[in-house]
C-alpha cells in the first residue's frame, strides 16, 4: 500500500541557521536588521541570506507580532478603486510600506458611510499598526471613538478632518479652482463658465464650489442656474447624466468646469456620442489629471493633483508615528495643484 502524501514541512529559522552554519540569534539579527553590539560580518550576513533563499524561508509573522507587539501591517481606505486618481497614490503607499517591511490592506468605500464605518470595524477586529484613510462621511467624533479603541495612528487625505490627533494631507483645491476658472475667463476668453459638481455632503464639493463662485465674482460675471449641475458623484456615468440633462436645455455655457476628471470625461463622451464637438460646441475642464485625461480626444484640460506625492506624504507621515519619530501635535501637509492646459478648453 502506498504511503500517504504529507505536505512538506515549512523551513524554520533553525533550518536556516543549520544551513548557514550560524546560530539562530544571528539569523534573527540579520533578518530583523536588529541593532546590536554583536558585530555581524558581511560574509555571515550573505550566508544567512543565501540560506533563506535556498530554503524558501518566510518569517512567522504571527510569532513576530507577539514578540514585537506589531502586526507589520497598515490599512489603506480609498474612496473609489475605479478612479485612476487613487491608483498611483495606493502604489506609492505600498512602495514605501515595503521598504519598512510592511504589508498594506486596501479597502474601497465607494464614498458610502456604511462602508467607511465597516472599514473602522474591520480594523478593530484585525489590528494593524497604522491607518490611512480618504474620508468622505466619517465625523471627527467617530474617528475619536476609533482611536480610543484601536490605539493606532491615523493619517487622512482631506482637510475637513479636524481631529487634534490625526495628521492630514490636503490640496488647496478651493484656491486651485479659483485660479483655473479665472484662467478660463482671462486667458482663454470664455464669457461664461458652467459648473458640474456634487452634493454638499461630498467634502471637496463645497471647497471647489467656493473657488468657482469667487472666480466668477472676481471677473464680475453672473452665475446662471441653468449652467449649474450638482447631482454628480465623481463617476463617469454621472458626467454622462449631466450631459444628457444639458442637451435638454436651449442655453449652454461656452465651457463647463467639472469637479473631477471622471465626470468631465463622461460629460465629453456623452456629447460626442450625440454628435457634438469638443471644444467647439462646448469646452470642458476637469480636476485631478488621471491617466485617462491624456488618452481621451481631445485631451482634457485639467488641474493636476500629484497622487504619488500625496501617497508618499500620507505613508511617510504615518511611519513617523509608527516608528516613534514623532509624537507631537497633528501635522497638516499640503500637496500642490497644477493647472494643465490641453485641447478640451
Amino acid at each position: 500500500m502506498s504511503r500517504p502524501n504529507h505536505p512538506a514541512k515549512s523551513p524554520t529559522m533553525r533550518d536556516v541557521a543549520r544551513l548557514a552554519g550560524v546560530s539562530q540569534p544571528t539569523v534573527s539579527r540579520v533578518l530583523n536588521d536588529t541593532a546590536t553590539t554583536v558585530s555581524i560580518s558581511e560574509e555571515t550576513r550573505q550566508k544567512v541570506l543565501d540560506a533563506v533563499k535556498a530554503l524558501g524561508y518566510h518569517p512567522n509573522m504571527t510569532a513576530r507580532s507577539l514578540r514585537t507587539q506589531k502586526s507589520q501591517m497598515i490599512a489603506l481606505m480609498i474612496a473609489d478603486i475605479s478612479n485612476g486618481f487613487y491608483h498611483p497614490m495606493a502604489r506609492a503607499v505600498q512602495d514605501v510600506a515595503r521598504k519598512h517591511n510592511y504589508d498594506v490592506i486596501i479597502a474601497n468605500s465607494d464614498h458610502r458611510y456604511d462602508n467607511e464605518k465597516h472599514f473602522l470595524e474591520a480594523v478593530i477586529r484585525r489590528p494593524v499598526d497604522g491607518v490611512i484613510m480618504v474620508v468622505f462621511r466619517l465625523t471627527d467624533e467617530e474617528i475619536d471613538r476609533f482611536i480610543t479603541i484601536a490605539q493606532t495612528p491615523i493619517v487622512v487625505l482631506g482637510v475637513q478632518i479636524e481631529h487634534p490627533e490625526v495628521d492630514v494631507v490636503w490640496a488647496d483645491d478651493e484656491k486651485a479652482t479659483f485660479e483655473a476658472v479665472t484662467w478660463l475667463i482671462e486667458e482663454r476668453g470664455y464669457s461664461q463658465v458652467g459648473f458640474l459638481g456634487v452634493p454638499d455632503d461630498y467634502p471637496p464639493g463645497p471647497r471647489r464650489w467656493n473657488g468657482y463662485k469667487r472666480a466668477m465674482e472676481h471677473a464680475g460675471l453672473p452665475i446662471f442656474s441653468d449652467y449649474l449641475y450638482f447631482q454628480g458623484d465623481f463617476t463617469l456615468e454621472s458626467g454622462r447624466k449631466a450631459a444628457r440633462e444639458l442637451m435638454t436645455r436651449q442655453d449652454w455655457p461656452p465651457v463647463m468646469f467639472a469637479l473631477n476628471d471622471l465626470m468631465a470625461i463622461g460629460f465629453i463622451l456623452e456629447l460626442q456620442d450625440a454628435g457634438y464637438n469638443i471644444p467647439d460646441d462646448i469646452a470642458v475642464m476637469g480636476f485631478d489629471d488621471i491617466p485617462e485625461a491624456s488618452i481621451i480626444r481631445p485631451h482634457l484640460t485639467t488641474i493636476a493633483q500629484t497622487p504619488v506625492d500625496i501617497g508618499q506624504k500620507l505613508v511617510n507621515t504615518l511611519f513617523d508615528r509608527i516608528e516613534g519619530n514623532r509624537n507631537g501635535p497633528k501635522r497638516i501637509l499640503e500637496a500642490p495643484c497644477i493647472l494643465t492646459p490641453r485641447q478640451s478648453a
